[in-house]
């Protein structure tokens, strides 16, 4: 019963640390802006960070089923 949640939790951290990545890699990729009014360099750096965290966190969860 306690590994619904954990379930719950991993797949969305998944689901969101794999889009944000996705995302920074296309907007990148594109030389595009990945943040307006933010130089892009640390923009793309910072949501790099934030996917690579949410992916952390999903493992963990699932680490702990």
């Amino acid at each position: 019963m306690e590994s619904g949640p954990a379930i719950f939790a991993g797949t969305v951290f998944a689901l969101f640390g794999a889009g944000l990545l996705l995302w920074t890699g296309t907007r990148v990729a594109h030389r595009a802006p990945v943040a307006h009014g933010v130089h892009p360099t640390a923009a793309a750096t910072l949501t790099t960070l934030a996917g690579s965290g949410a992916l952390a966190l999903a493992v963990w969860c699932f680490t702990r089923l």
